[in-house]
């Protein structure tokens, strides 16, 4: 009998092993550098921070609401580094929840981005749960060369970093 959660069990795998590094990342961000950008282009610190710690939340939408609206999707505000770290946290637990609960025949279902009712994207729930994992892991990319700019220790992630050994 095929297992019917073995793409869903995948992606809560896949998730699962970037949260560690994700929340080291985020409970190292001072709120005194919410408003910081290393560029005028550039996003600033607290809103990359706030998209890393955003993205689990996209995942449980995508699996079950089927669509987000840049226009009325609802963006936490963290006054504080705890707060942040908390809001991650949630987050972590609603796509936990979410996937745990997706069998894989799901995977094939509708997935909608939107602005204003507008559809600019229908693809597959499997396609975007995927891509959103890899959104997750270039923020947080973008977010640790932003903490080494700011002379913040820069932890581990898939081995030591030049501020950690393996420990």
């Amino acid at each position: 009998m095929p297992d019917k959660k073995a793409l869903t069990s995948h992606y809560l795998k896949e998730l699962e092993m970037e949260a560690t590094a994700s929340r080291r990342c985020l409970e190292r961000i001072p709120e005194r550098l919410f408003d910081w950008a290393p560029h005028e282009k550039s996003m600033k610190l607290g809103y990359l921070a706030l998209l890393v710690a955003e993205i689990p939340k996209w995942i449980r939408d995508i699996v079950e609401t089927g669509d987000i609206d840049f226009a009325t999707y609802p963006h936490y505000q963290p006054e504080t580094t705890g707060e942040l770290v908390q809001h991650f946290d949630d987050n972590m637990a609603g796509a936990r929840r979410a996937l745990s609960g997706m069998e894989d025949t799901s995977l094939s279902d509708k997935f909608e981005l939107k602005a204003n009712g507008n559809v600019l994207m229908s693809t597959s729930k499997d396609d975007i749960i995927g891509s959103s994992i890899n959104h997750l892991v270039h923020h947080r990319g973008q977010l640790t060369v932003y903490m080494r700019l700011n002379d913040i220790s820069v932890p581990q992630i898939y081995g030591p970093s030049a501020d950690e050994g393996w420990g």
